[in-house]
């Protein structure tokens, strides 16, 4: 025998059903609506400029993404949305000493320094980082020259003893780059020099900034240096005076 609550329970599963089915189609919407992640580029910043040689904070769209000294670089790359973002270098008080628009593309990655384009202000130029990896056995290198007052191109050199045997293709004028040139992974002396005759403007050395004419740096297979030569030619404090630093990218 039938009861009502036995007739009426299809008719209730029936109706009922619609109001799960929408129910489920929202929660599905829900899950859709997630926020997608943005493209995104790599960012390295180098605080390079001896005409500001006092801490800075580096900014991106106004956001402080780190606090520099003269000489020092971000700790690894700094993740930015790809399109044409501002970058700033501010002082302690938050006063602007350079500002650039930089263009990031997605899942590329640049280097920007802030430099001495004079002795009294602040510039910030980029540069793409190809990150390719370099064949076994070969590491890869270039020059970036910010030196104010410095000769200019200048190039990589190794020490030998015949004299200065060139790097071919690792040359760069004041504010530029060289392209990344490959090397044999080995243990160099490099020098910075100038000319046909690669007369010496300053030593590679250790890639401290403070070597000795006998120091080198091993160069080690699958590795990507930049060697960024900075500093002000006419500046009495030796600390602010040409050198030339090695940044390591991987």
């Amino acid at each position: 025998m039938k009861t009502l609550t036995s007739l009426f329970r299809p008719a209730v599963l029936l109706a009922a059903l619609p109001a799960v089915l929408a129910f489920s189609a929202c929660s599905n919407n829900d899950d859709d609506n997630t926020t997608p992640t943005p493209d995104q580029g790599k960012v390295l910043i180098s605080h390079a400029a001896a005409s500001a040689n006092i801490p800075v904070k580096a900014l991106v769209n106004d956001t402080e993404v780190g606090q520099l000294t003269y000489g020092q670089t971000t700790s690894g790359y700094l993740n930015v949305n790809a399109g044409s973002p501002t970058l700033k270098i501010n002082n302690s008080a938050n006063q602007t000493a350079a500002t650039q628009q930089v263009t990031i593309a997605k899942d590329q990655n640049y280097s920007v320094f802030a430099y001495a384009p004079t002795a009294t202000t602040v510039g910030l130029v980029s540069f793409t980082d190809d990150l390719t990896a370099p064949a076994s056995g070969q590491a890869k290198v270039r020059i970036v020259h910010l030196a104010l007052n410095a000769p200019t191109p200048v190039k990589l050199s190794q020490v030998t003893v015949a004299g200065a045997t060139d790097v071919p293709g690792a040359s760069a004028a004041f504010g530029a780059a060289s392209g990344f040139v490959s090397i044999p992974a080995a243990s160099y002396n490099l020098l910075v020099t100038t000319g046909s005759a690669s007369t010496p403007v300053v030593i590679v050395g250790d890639g401290t900034g403070n070597s000795s004419t006998t120091a080198s740096k091993n160069y080690e297979s699958g590795k990507i240096y930049t060697v960024v030569v900075r500093g002000i030619t006419s500046n009495l404090d030796p600390a602010l005076q040409p050198k030339a630093v090695v940044i390591q990218h991987n």
